[in-house]
């Protein structure tokens, strides 16, 4: 017996989890965010509109978060292991299916409920929460902000194999690579199986926690603000590489700004995640989204040069996933760690709408109009009202409220 509770311990133990779970952000973000670089190859090759590929991508991010609320109640019950590798499977299967699609119905299946399925499993609220619980509550929000960097560095190192695959091959073959590479995520979910453990005091149920939840006005308003962040992000993930071509720059003008947003996002959420543990959370992510209505506007009302593009993407990349550990974080710390995949991923579902909503509209005004104007100018506007509504957000444990509120 002794010999196995050790070989477990070292297995599981915080420094692994961590690891194996940055690992895990790595592959499943990496390669989700170059998506964007297909748009052009697959709509030029198969004649269809650019709202085709963008309803895909949509449909993706609704499904994300629509089963990834599911998932995160799934690994709260029986454990996230399980759950990360089944997304994982799902994964390859979504990636090898697209890299042979040739009709809209066939994108929309494997770019998008198949792989949307798998990000649910495979991405912020199962890992994230799996982490929370792995370390001591004052490193929690540092430990998220590193986990989330992770999955930037993903999208740093592997958008320029993406391309590199494209323009060397074709990008069918970028997509069946990988996916090889993708599946590397299975034996990595390992490391974190096991089922959450109960927290002292009183036992809740599921039901219980989701009621609880409910009727709690910063859930609410987490769940919004979050919407405006998954609207920015799939929009620039997806739209930024053809509205930079549009504008009479190169195609590695757009995945070079890809990259860099990647690369300063490792800062910007390592930052995220040291200020979340010294600093009001909600003031963060107020200031956050302020920053980045002003840097959209920036890119949208100045020349576009390859400076201007590039000075944008260092800024927005420092803010791109600040949001992750901090709404996680204030989930966790209102909440309670108990059921913390499962409301992590209810709130994630708010960024996720959002996601549908961005990517879709971006491709929708671009056929109807030529422009992406007006995509951009509600990027603007919505930053203006992410940045108002986490204000009102109460950061105090339930516990503790209720627990003040009882009788002497």
């Amino acid at each position: 017996m002794r010999p196995q509770v050790v070989a477990a311990s070292g297995l599981r133990s915080p420094t692994m989890v961590l690891a194996c779970g940055c690992l895990i952000m790595c592959i499943s973000f990496g390669v989700r965010a170059g998506f964007g670089l297909y748009l052009q190859p697959m709509s030029l090759e198969y004649g269809w509109g650019r709202e085709v590929f963008s309803f895909s991508i949509a449909l993706q991010n609704l499904a994300w978060g629509a089963l990834g609320a599911i998932a995160g109640g799934l690994a709260d019950r029986y454990g996230p292991g399980r759950v990360v590798a089944a997304g994982a499977a799902c994964y390859v299967a979504g990636l090898i299916g697209m890299a042979y699609v040739g009709t809209p119905l066939g994108m929309h299946i494997n770019s998008g409920l198949l792989i949307g399925a798998a990000l649910g499993g495979t991405s912020f609220g199962i890992v994230l929460a799996v982490i929370g619980r792995a370390v001591a509550p004052e490193k929690r929000s540092l430990a998220m902000g590193v986990a989330t960097a992770a999955g930037s560095f993903g999208q740093f190192a592997l958008l320029p194999v993406a391309q590199a695959l494209i323009s060397s091959f074709d990008w069918h073959v970028a997509l069946l690579v990988l996916a090889g590479v993708v599946a590397l995520i299975i034996p990595l979910s390992a490391v974190l199986a096991g089922k959450p453990a109960a927290e002292s005091g009183a036992q809740q149920s599921i039901g219980e926690a989701l009621h609880e939840a409910m009727r709690e006005r910063g859930f609410h308003l987490l769940f919004w603000g979050y919407f405006v962040c998954g609207f920015h992000i799939a929009m620039l993930t997806v739209h930024l590489p053809s509205f930079v071509t549009d504008a009479g720059l190169k195609v590695e003008h757009g995945m070079t700004a890809l990259a860099l947003i990647g690369l300063f996002n490792i800062v910007g959420t390592l930052g995220a995640g040291l200020l979340g543990g010294r600093f009001s959370k909600k003031y963060l992510l107020s200031t956050i989204y302020s920053m980045r209505a002003a840097l959209i506007a920036m890119l949208v009302f100045l020349p576009l040069t390859p400076l201007t593009l590039y000075v944008f993407a260092c800024g927005i990349g420092l803010l791109w996933l600040g949001t992750v550990p901090l709404t996680n974080g204030l989930v966790a710390q209102i909440f309670g760690m108990r059921y913390a995949a499962l409301l992590a991923s209810i709130v994630f579902f708010g960024h996720q709408i959002g996601s549908f909503t961005g990517v879709w509209l971006a491709g929708y005004l671009y056929d109807s109009t030529g422009s992406y104007a007006g995509a951009f100018l509600a990027s603007i506007g919505l930053g203006v009202f992410a940045a108002i509504v986490n204000l009102p957000v109460n950061e105090t444990p339930i516990a503790q409220r209720r627990a003040a509120a009882a009788p002497a």
